[in-house]
């Protein structure tokens, strides 16, 4: 879909580069992708937001609705206050930047000092820039965005800011700012966040939390008055992070209820806050949590603020269904089919005997299997996680010829290689740690407390960059791997660089992210999972240099259930790895069937984590037929609009893929918990065209549901209209807990 912009005022559109009337307000209209923001522009200030949401009728396109044109006046006008005693109390407008100075009482969005001066930011003048669809050329810009860039002089405390407002064709908005120092002191900045406002209306909130293999639980509350704060100091988002901060009405739900949203594209330190004021502006904000000293500007140098990146629905599915979009449409998005993969580390764990692994590749192979990657132990000293993280060269005690007969064996089966590593970190007892010391993130206390018996190598030292860069690049080059998982299992604490110890968080994402980009550029093609002990780095900034990530440490079927729901409120399935385990699952101990296990990981990124050699013949055949029924579902899964249903049943889980035009969907109906409700009655099936008539059926591996007493319907399959399949539904088979069918909807 194309973007546009309009100013009101003139009835004329904006082209590239049009400057704002530096005398006067202006009112500017970005539409696309279903999404209108309405900006107040002012030649002192930095932009207001009036409207952020659905598009406003007179530029819809598909009714002919663009002839009426609102002027500036009329639109100030008709959102003008009432007369107070002050603009304190007013606060008729607050920028995408909220300043203090201008009478803003919360958290001003930028503060920082020249050791106590110039800490209260008041432009004298802003210019503002509208940027069309097609004219934007920054190496990031989403394809058809466009972007209100304005420029504010602080003369008095000799500092340039900048903020960009975007809107892309998927409708999603991006937020960000920068500052630059003009003066001769250096400007210590303490946090540069921007802010969205959202309406009065938006009475709740609702983020996730979690822990290690137990990732992404929702919680919410009411959007009081004050601040409801969400950070992460450890270097990352986190286990227990936020991901996404939403605000709507109350009771708000994946079909239902307007709902507006922000997630900050940033790996390393952050916040996001949500913030009502007296005055009740309600605003979703975020920033990175900068360390003391972190971002010390000298005369010329300029920080920039990662994209807050904005989102609004009738109902989550339509919030995520424009983070979805927006990764969709990017240049990097992982264009190829996702190959299914086995990753070694619940089959064999650390113990790598080249006969064991070998059949492993046969019986994966057998299956369907079209990648095959080998997880850590593979490296010098590693036969636990107490030593080798740092020392990347091929143990030969354990692999006397190399990896050259795994690798060649699983060529010529063919399937892709890949080979773990854990780049950033390291171990004390390793040949790194004990030559390099000072390549050890640490402050004046030393390296700081171990966890999971390891420390951070510092990327910013030039030295380690260059150690871990040619190390890997050399392994990826003799063997030819295709593809990187790349994990990250400890928080970041104590992360100083040294000699001196000044904090280096800031620093040391930017180095992995040019690591990162680095690596793809030397190896074309090359693919990298973002993991973290599971889903502690999940985020759209990690998502710009890697094309997979790993939800969580836990593939147990039940959990995968609630992780994958909510990871999806901004990844598609394609980005999410989803892996079938062996019975027993190794983080919880509960034992699930095939059937779950399978149906279950079909919704992402397939893989397996299952030691193959130790399957029986019944086993390795079922699975190779889910194996292929995700192929043929893939292209479905890999494109189309994430749904879910509001199920009033709290036991029953029942999400779907509906392609972009309609025309096919599948869902997947699950019984998570014991019900109340005995049978389950009926469910409807969101997100088909009501016009429409599909026949629905069920799909799965023969004998993939035996034992499942099935409702009449299912027999033959019906045809019914998308109304009626929505609205009214059909009768639910008698799902045992922990049993899920997959359900195929083509339209007739």
């Amino acid at each position: 879909m194309d973007i546009a912009a309009e100013r009101h005022g003139d009835a004329a559109h904006v082209g590239p580069t049009a400057i704002a009337e530096a005398a006067r307000e202006d009112v500017v209209h970005l539409f696309g992708g279903g999404t209108s923001l309405l900006l107040r522009l002012h030649p002192t200030s930095f932009p207001s937001v009036l409207h952020w949401g659905p598009t406003l009728a007179e530029t819809e396109t598909a009714t002919g609705a663009h002839s009426a044109h609102l002027t500036s006046s009329d639109v100030l006008s008709a959102w003008a206050m009432p007369p107070t005693d002050s603009v304190v109390s007013t606060q008729e407008a607050v920028s995408v930047l909220p300043q203090h100075s201008t009478g803003w009482l919360g958290r001003p969005g930028i503060l920082g000092s020249r050791s106590g001066r110039a800490w209260s930011v008041l432009p004298s003048h802003v210019e503002h820039r509208v940027d069309s669809a097609g004219t934007i050329d920054w190496p990031e810009g989403p394809v058809g965005a466009v972007r209100v860039l304005s420029v504010g002089t602080d003369e008095a405390s000799e500092l340039e800011i900048h903020t960009e407002i975007e809107l892309d064709a998927a409708g999603l908005v991006r937020l960000r700012a920068s500052v630059r120092n003009n003066g001769d002191d250096p400007f210590d900045l303490t946090h540069l966040d921007p802010a969205l406002p959202v309406p009065s209306q938006a009475s709740e909130l609702l983020d996730l939390t979690g822990r290690h293999a137990h990732e992404r639980h929702p919680q919410r509350r009411t959007f009081d008055i004050g601040v409801w704060l969400r950070e992460s100091w450890g270097g990352r988002p986190g286990h227990d992070s936020a991901t996404v901060l939403c605000a709507g009405v109350k009771g708000f739900s994946f079909r239902s209820g307007r709902v507006w949203g922000v997630h900050l594209a940033w790996s390393g330190n952050q916040s996001v806050r949500a913030e009502r004021s007296i005055t009740d502006w309600r605003f979703l904000r975020g920033g990175e949590v900068i360390l003391p000293g972190e971002v010390a500007l000298r005369r010329g140098e300029e920080y920039v603020s990662p994209w807050l990146c904005g989102s609004w629905g009738d109902g989550l599915d339509e919030l995520s269904a424009r983070f979805h979009r927006h990764l969709r449409q990017r240049h990097s998005h992982p264009r190829t089919t996702r190959p299914v993969l086995l990753n070694t580390w619940e089959a064999v764990y650390f113990d790598h005997d080249l006969g064991r692994l070998l059949e492993l590749a046969d019986r994966a192979a057998e299956c369907g299997v079209e990648r095959f990657v080998l997880d850590d132990g593979w490296f010098l000293g590693r036969r636990d996680d107490t030593a080798g993280l740092g020392d990347w060269v091929i143990d030969p005690a354990v692999w006397p010829d190399g990896l050259r007969p795994l690798v060649d064996h699983v060529h010529r089966l063919g399937m892709d290689f890949g080979l773990w590593f854990e780049p950033e970190m390291v171990n004390l007892d390793s040949n790194l740690a004990r030559e390099h010391p000072e390549w050890l993130l640490a402050t004046n206390h030393g390296p700081g407390i171990a966890s999971r018996h390891q420390h951070v190598l510092d990327l910013t030292h030039t030295g380690a960059y260059d150690h871990v860069l040619a190390q890997m690049s050399s392994l990826i080059a003799e063997y030819g791997v295709a593809y990187i998982k790349w994990d990250h299992n400890r928080p970041l604490i104590d992360a100083g660089h040294q000699p001196g110890g000044e904090p280096a968080v800031r620093l040391q994402t930017l180095a992995v992210y040019r690591l990162m980009a680095e690596l793809k550029e030397r190896h074309p093609g090359l693919e990298i999972e973002s993991c973290a002990g599971g889903g502690a780095r999940i985020d759209l900034g990690m998502a710009e240099v890697t094309d997979r990530v790993w939800p969580s440490d836990c593939i147990d079927a039940h959990e995968r259930h609630r992780i994958v729901r909510w990871t999806g409120l901004i990844l598609p399935p394609e980005l999410m790895g989803t892996h079938v385990g062996s019975g027993a699952d190794h983080t919880t101990g509960r034992t699930h069937d095939l059937q779950f296990r399978a149906g279950t990981a079909l919704w992402g990124h397939l893989g397996i984590e299952w030691d193959l050699t130790r399957a029986t013949d019944a086993e390795l055949s079922d699975l190779r037929r889910w194996i292929q029924l995700h192929k043929e579902l893939r292209p479905l899964l890999h494109s189309g609009d994430v749904v879910h249903a509001d199920v009033s049943n709290p036991a029953v889980a029942l999400e779907g893929v509906v392609a972009a035009n309609e025309d096919r969907a599948v869902y997947r109906l699950s019984l998570l918990e014991h019900s109340l409700a005995w049978p389950l009655g009926r469910v409807q099936l969101p997100g088909l065209d009501p016009q429409r008539r599909y026949r629905v059926t069920v799909v799965g591996p023969e004998g993939a549901y035996r034992g499942i007493a099935m409702p009449g319907w299912a027999e033959t399959g019906v045809e019914l209209s998308g109304a009626l399949l929505g609205e009214v539904g059909l009768q639910s088979p008698l799902l045992a807990v922990d049993q899920m069918v997959l359900l195929h909807a083509q339209a007739v």
